[in-house]
This record gives structure tokens, C-alpha cells and sequence, in this order.
């Protein structure tokens, strides 16, 4: 029973649902449902799509998650970067809008809820650590601002082309002959104004419905719509209708690299904020694998009545969370109040002004810019600040799927430059203790002329066993002629492959025919069981290898090593695992 449970979460907290939760779930679900409305609308015309299918995915995906979802407080649905993406990925494929753009985006959210579902059945979970956050820093502020930019038509009035590099963007914005609508611009930046007030003063109170409520009452009444003034215009009404998606052999082909980026994507959005907001709680525990699973199934669930890919919101989720939402309950409300919307209000959105929906989307865009890293960055990590940077910079140049493909790539190169030139540190003793520490980091530290201390911070492999030798002869060359003991401290040594075990032995000859004798200390587990596996503790030998490095220094100046009988690897053994 405790295993399906965990798979069907809701079987954990339904049983003991309080009467008392209700009110706090009721609030949160409605104050979500209510914000779902407009930004609905306005995430589905940033990925090209008509109004109602924004709608369709607050809808299903949310429903679905309630159920399997482990988060009491997440709130799945559209989101202004997912829907970037796919305006981007699908509009490469077809023109916005249309029907077939309709059927390719549809499909996209079958296969990125497939990916979602397969990686969570197999727990692939931890892929999505392939994502750094420079990396994810700097997409997101490129995305905001490429969503930010394509909205300047919808605010000014003007008809620009809508693209996903900026160059395009700009040369739109300065070759066209269409002139600033002043009415629609005044209307939409006081707009703009308006919700970063209300963000800042009153951020429990659903701005972005106020301002679609007074847009919808000001142009009906004064007759803005024709004075110029683009509205939304007419809105199917009804809860969406269940449709098998077009699974054709070309279609899933062509969007299968897509369906993989938001896969990882969304998925990332959705565990970041269920996991910031779980600290805030100790009732329950956020399974990541369950995590996929659940917002799989919702966009696989979703794809057969018309929605487009669905994640966890940010503003949403921070929201549902300050209302009180006790448990997904509160989901359950939200979807409610969108189901209620799709049947009975479509119509009274029909006067919604375009310059009030653009406004929507900027603030919404303007909170995905990410201020705090690039400076905090600039302080302790400037390689992470070029990797934020220039995934930022290809994210505006060169395009979304381009951008995040190019971040992930260029960490992985900085990681694996990295690890070729750990850090390597020469050790010398901290006046009246056993302690020895960086002799560059510690001032007053005690060496010996005949000894040499060497610490290795990292694994020894294939790609930084050259630089490893290379180090220690430069530390031996910088030591002088009367060095004669070389102690490898292994405290920070991970583990061995076979390149570093060839190298070990490469080192032990060289400093061997140099009269320079090597011991170690503090070997762990693995790399000793490397070592003996390998037959090199036999060259190594038992009685040069030491707990710490004050047992070998003190073997040295006692007998120098040259125990008649050492150590048997029994004895050696015992010595270690203590």
C-alpha cells in the first residue's frame, strides 16, 4: 500500500485532509485560478498560439499534477520561457498561428511529457544537474529580454515582425515605416507602471487581473477599439475537446530535439521552485523522479485536449504559497476556477486591449531577469560570469535552443579544463601542532630542506596525470638538492584510474633513480584498493604508506625507512581501517 502511495501521491494526504485546510486551499486556489486567466492569454501569445490554448494548459496539466505531483504547493501550468521556446523551436516549422503550427505544438507537449515520464520512471533525474545555474541564469535573462522586445509592437501600436534574435529584432524595429500608435503606448506603459507598483506594494493582490478587468471596462465603454487600439477579439468558449495528436513519423523527427530541451527545461523550472519552496515546509518531502513523472503525465494528458507544454510557474507557485495553500487541494480550486472561465466568461474577454496583454508579458518578463548573479559572479567566480554571460549573449544572437545547448557545452569544457590543473598545494607544519597547510595560505609555517609535502586536491586520471607529474617535478626542482623525502598527502585524493595508477609508477622510478624516497598518507578506501588490485603497493611498499602525514615524517627521522621486516599487507590493512 506505501508503494502506491508513493507513486499516487494524493493517496498520502487526502485520507487526512483537515476541515480547517479548506479556507486557506479555497483562498490559494482561487487567487491562482484568478492570475492563471490573464497570464494564460498572454504566455499563449508569446508561443504563437490563440488565446484559449493558454487556457487549455492552466487546465489539464494542473489536474493531473494535483493527483501525482509530491509538492503541496507547486502550480503547473503555461510559462512565459516554455512558451518562448516554442515559439521559437515550432516556428521554424510552421507559420504562427496556423493550423499546422497548432498540431506540431500539441504534439511537442506528448513527446516533452514522454521524455519527463521516461526519465522519472527510470530516475534519470539527476540530468537536469547538466544545467548549472550561470548556465540557467544567463538563458533566462536572454529569453526575458527577447520576450520583452517581441511585445514592442503590441505596445506601440506598430506592426514589427515578431522574431528570436535580437539583431532581427532591432533592424524590424528601425527599417519600419509604421509610426507609434501614442494611445495603445500611453495605455500600455501606464499599465507597465501600474503592475511594478502593485508588485512592489501589494504583491498578494492580482494585479494583472485588475488591470485586464479596467482595460476590458475602459475600451468597451469609451470605444478605444475603434480609435485604434488593438483588442483581443473572440474566444471559444468551452472546456477543450479530447483530439489524439497527429503523430506523424516527420513531425515527431523534426521536434524531437525540442521536445528534449523543454523536457529538461521545464523540469528544471518546475523541481527549483518546488524545492525553494519545500524549505519552507516540513510536512512533506519533493521527490525529484516523482516530480518528472507527474508533470509528464500532465502534458501527455494535456496533449489529448489541446494544450501546449506546461511546467511550474515562479509567480504562481510564490503566490499560491503566501495565500496559505495547505495542500494541492488548492490546484484543484485553481483549475476549477479555469474550467468555470472556459464555459461561461470567454466572451467578456473579447474587448481585452492588446497594449494591456503586451504590458502583462513584460513585467512577467522583466521578473525573469536575473540582476543579483552576474554581480555577486563578478566577485568570487569570473569563470562562471563568462559562462552566464555568454550563454546570454548566444541566447540573443543565435537563438533559445541554440543558447542552452551552447551553455551546457561550455561548462562541461570549463569543468573538464578545470579538472586537467586541480589545485596542488606544497605543505609545510603549523608551529606546535600536527597540522600541515598550504605554505602560500599559512605564514610562519615550519619546512624541512630534506622533506616535501604535496597535497593533490582532486581524482587522479587520464586527463591531469601529465599535469600531476609535471607539478611534482617543478616542486621538487624548486625544493633544491637536499631533498630526499617526498610525501604524497592523499587526504583530498579521490580515486584512481588506470593513466594515474601507470603515472605513480612512472613517478616512484624517476624520484627512485634520483635518490628521493616517496611515501603517502591518509590513502582512502578506494584508492588503496586501486593500488593493491594494481600490484603497485608492492613497489609503493606497506611501510611507506601512513595514517597522517606526522607518522611518516616521524618514521623518517627514526629509523629513515628502513625497517628490516615493513609491513605486511595484513598488518597494513588493519592500520588503515582503523
Amino acid at each position: 500500500m506505501s508503494n502506491i502511495k508513493e507513486k499516487i501521491p494524493i493517496l498520502q494526504w487526502l485520507p487526512g485532509y483537515q476541515r480547517s485546510w479548506f479556507k486557506h486551499d479555497l483562498f490559494a486556489g482561487l487567487t491562482v485560478g484568478i492570475i492563471l486567466i490573464p497570464q494564460g492569454i498572454a504566455y499563449a501569445t508569446i508561443a504563437g498560439l490563440p488565446p484559449i490554448y493558454g487556457l487549455y494548459t492552466a487546465l489539464v496539466p494542473q489536474l493531473v499534477y494535483a493527483v501525482m505531483g509530491t509538492s503541496r504547493q507547486l502550480s503547473v501550468g503555461p510559462a512565459a520561457m516554455d512558451s518562448l521556446i516554442v515559439a521559437s523551436g515550432v516556428g521554424a516549422l510552421a507559420t504562427m498561428g496556423t493550423e499546422n503550427f497548432i498540431a506540431i505544438s500539441i504534439l511537442l507537449a506528448f513527446l516533452v511529457g514522454l521524455f519527463q515520464f521516461l526519465f522519472g520512471l527510470f530516475r534519470l533525474g539527476f540530468l537536469v544537474n547538466f544545467l548549472s545555474r550561470p548556465v540557467i541564469s544567463g538563458f533566462t535573462s536572454g529569453s526575458a529580454i527577447i520576450i520583452g522586445l517581441n511585445q514592442i509592437g503590441n505596445l506601440t501600436g506598430m506592426d514589427l515582425e515578431r522574431s528570436n534574435h535580437i539583431q532581427f529584432l532591432f533592424q524590424s524595429l528601425f527599417q519600419t515605416d509604421n509610426a507609434v500608435h501614442w494611445p495603445s503606448l500611453t495605455l500600455g506603459a501606464l499599465t507597465v507602471v501600474f503592475l511594478l507598483l502593485m508588485k512592489r506594494f501589494f504583491n498578494n493582490i492580482p494585479a494583472s487581473l485588475i488591470v485586464v478587468i479596467l482595460g476590458i471596462a475602459i475600451v468597451y465603454f469609451l470605444g478605444l477599439n475603434n480609435r485604434g487600439i488593438d483588442i483581443l477579439g473572440a474566444i471559444p468558449s468551452g472546456l477543450p475537446p479530447f483530439r489524439i495528436p497527429d503523430f506523424t513519423e516527420d513531425m515527431i523527427r523534426e521536434v524531437g530535439g525540442l521536445a528534449l530541451t523543454l523536457a529538461l527545461i521545464g523540469f528544471l523550472e518546475a523541481i527549483s521552485v518546488a524545492k525553494s519552496i519545500e524549505s519552507k515546509h516540513n510536512s512533506y518531502q519533493v521527490h525529484p523522479n516523482q516530480e518528472l513523472i507527474a508533470i509528464g503525465l500532465g502534458n501527455m494528458a494535456g496533449s489529448f485536449f489541446h494544450t501546449y507544454p506546461a511546467t511550474g510557474g515562479f509567480s504562481r507557485t510564490a503566490v499560491n504559497d503566501e495565500s496559505g495553500a495547505k495542500t494541492p487541494m488548492s490546484s484543484l480550486v485553481a483549475a476549477l476556477v479555469i474550467a468555470l472561465t472556459l464555459l461561461f466568461l470567454t466572451p467578456l474577454f473579447y474587448y481585452l486591449p492588446t497594449p494591456i496583454l503586451a504590458a502583462i508579458i513584460v513585467v512577467s518578463a522583466y521578473g525573469l531577469l536575473d540582476f543579483s548573479m552576474p554581480k555577486n559572479l563578478l566577485t568570487f567566480n569570473r569563470r562562471d560570469l563568462i559562462i552566464l554571460n555568454s550563454t546570454l549573449l548566444f541566447t540573443l544572437f543565435v537563438g533559445i535552443k541554440e543558447g542552452i545547448l551552447f551553455g551546457i557545452i561550455l561548462s562541461l569544457a570549463m569543468l573538464i579544463y578545470k579538472s586537467t590543473k586541480p589545485h596542488m598545494a606544497v605543505l609545510g607544519q603549523v608551529p606546535g601542532t600536527h597540522f600541515y597547510r598550504n605554505v602560500r595560505r599559512f605564514q610562519n609555517v615550519i619546512t624541512d630542506p630534506e622533506i616535501l609535502i604535496v597535497r593533490f586536491d582532486a581524482q587522479l586520471y587520464f586527463a591531469n596525470t601529465n599535469y600531476f607529474k609535471d607539478k611534482l617535478k617543478q616542486f621538487v626542482r624548486e625544493k633544491g638538492s637536499e631533498l630526499r623525502l617526498l610525501i604524497i598527502d592523499g587526504e583530498s585524493l579521490n580515486a584512481l584510474d588506470s593513466s594515474a595508477i601507470y603515472a605513480l609508477e612512472e613517478i616512484l622510478d624517476f624520484f627512485a633513480n634520483k635518490g628521493i624516497v616517496i611515501a603517502f598518507s591518509g590513502l582512502k578506501g578506494p584508492v588503496r584498493d586501486a593500488l593493491v588490485k594494481s600490484q603497485l603497493m608492492k613497489k609503493i611498499r606497506y611501510d611507506r604508506c601512513f595514517m597522517s602525514i606526522q607518522e611518516a615524517i616521524d618514521s623518517y627521522r627514526s629509523n629513515g625507512f628502513e625497517s628490516p621486516e615493513g609491513y605486511s599487507y595484513q598488518e597494513y590493512t588493519k592500520q588503515a581501517n582503523r
